[in-house]
């Protein structure tokens, strides 16, 4: 058991235990509504292109946010960072996604969500700089797993559309989201600390203002191009990102607009990806992120994949509907999962301790920067036929096979991963 999730589960002290133990609330608000965003917005009058539009926006916030949030994560330090912008980036959007009307409200919360860059800095510099590097992997899908937890609440939201209809069961979801995540940033804030190294650049910025810092990156670029683990961590992060971007977006659509699934099943099909995504993580994954990350990865993709093809191929009417939605959720699930994980391990086994917060500022924003175009494009490719998103996200998989055989065939960096193990 010394090296299973549960092991290490038991045994998080300190700030990865405040940030891991505190994780579920993001799930038992977040995750209860976000799924259903895209048929909220339609229930509310957006077209698939507005919905896209909106995506985009959110992304060009994000890489905004993200060429700032390492010098804001410095000069603020790792927790007080978190706990601010969970507030810009959740809690103020949550209560904008209530009161939503129209195409405009949306584009307001857009651009404060846009802000998660931030949090997602300094809560992974929060989560990561205080623990053993051998414990990188778990923690990282203990993490995802925590997340997931939600499913077990998920028939709450589909008793609530059944019998309050979409928008109204929605509005009280995002009330529900916005109590529980300010619940959970005064908890985490009250039970971490400033990491040693958060503490150490609280000291180094002291004398330098934001821009100072940001000003630094052209040094931080060139430590990251001349390393080819941070480089193809960086890549297959960014082409993964827009996959799954593509696919939490738009499956809801094609799911309910063309499978003709009732919105109040949804939920289920919810409880489904997360329960098998959390089987995975714990009890399927773990075994396979032994050593060198290549084969994970490439079953990552393929399993993906696999899912995406399904969704494509099932039909509208007959009774190999729903098995064909379940079966192609149970391959979404553990290749969803694994590449989540593997793509935040491989970024922080390569990324240098000291310079954590600028580099993951840097690999947010290309990140946001690959990914933006895409969810307008995507938007625009659904209003074309439905299926056009995703077999654009079987493409993008494809190359990642490719990129990933590619890195590893001429591989010097491989040492970095298994000396994590």
């Amino acid at each position: 058991m010394s090296d299973s999730l549960f092991s290490t589960l038991t045994k998080l002290k300190g700030n990865p235990r405040a940030c891991v133990y505190t994780e579920p609330l993001w799930g038992l608000s977040m995750n209860l509504c976000m799924p259903y965003i895209s048929v909220y917005m339609l229930a509310l009058g957006l077209r698939d292109a507005q919905i896209g539009f909106i995506v985009t926006v959110t992304t060009i916030s994000q890489i905004v946010f993200s060429f700032l949030s390492g010098p804001i994560t410095d000069k603020m330090g790792r927790r007080k960072a978190t706990a601010v912008f969970d507030i810009i980036a959740w809690c103020i959007p949550s209560l904008i996604w209530w009161r939503a009307e129209n195409f405009w409200f949306f584009l307001i919360a857009a651009v404060l969500n846009g802000s998660m860059a931030v949090t997602a800095n300094s809560w992974t510099c929060l989560l990561i700089e205080d623990a053993e590097k051998k414990q990188t992997t778990n923690i990282f899908s203990i993490t995802m797993a925590c997340g997931q937890f939600s499913a077990f609440f998920a028939p709450i939201s589909s008793v609530l559309i059944s019998r309050l209809t979409l928008v109204p069961a929605i509005r009280i979801l995002y009330i529900n989201a916005f109590i529980l995540m300010t619940i959970k940033l005064i908890i985490l804030y009250l039970a971490s600390k400033e990491t040693e190294i958060g503490r150490m650049r609280l000291l180094e910025t002291r004398n330098k203002n934001i821009f100072q810092l940001a000003g630094g990156y052209g040094g931080i670029m060139k430590m990251i191009l001349h390393s080819r683990g941070m480089v193809f961590s960086i890549l297959i992060a960014a082409l993964a990102g827009i996959v799954g971007m593509i696919n939490s977006t738009f499956w809801q659509i094609i799911v309910n607009k063309k499978l003709l699934v009732p919105e109040s099943i949804l939920p289920l099909f919810m409880v489904l990806r997360s329960v098998l995504a959390i089987i995975f993580l714990f009890f399927v994954i773990p075994r396979l992120t032994k050593g060198v990350l290549k084969i994970p990865l490439l079953l990552g993709f393929a399993t993906f994949f696999i899912g995406q093809s399904l969704l494509i191929m099932t039909p509208v009417d007959g009774i190999l509907k729903y098995p064909l939605l379940c079966l192609s959720l149970v391959f979404d699930g553990f290749g969803l999962g694994i590449i989540g994980m593997l793509c935040e391990a491989l970024i922080a086994l390569h990324v240098k301790p000291e310079e954590r917060a600028r580099i993951m500022a840097i690999r947010f924003m290309l990140i946001m920067a690959a990914t933006a175009p895409f969810g307008w494009f995507a938007g625009f490719l659904s209003e074309i036929s439905r299926d056009l998103p995703f077999i654009l996200n079987l493409v993008i998989l494809t190359v990642c096979v490719l990129i990933t055989v590619l890195y590893y065939r001429g591989n010097r960096e491989e040492g970095a991963e298994q000396a994590a193990d």
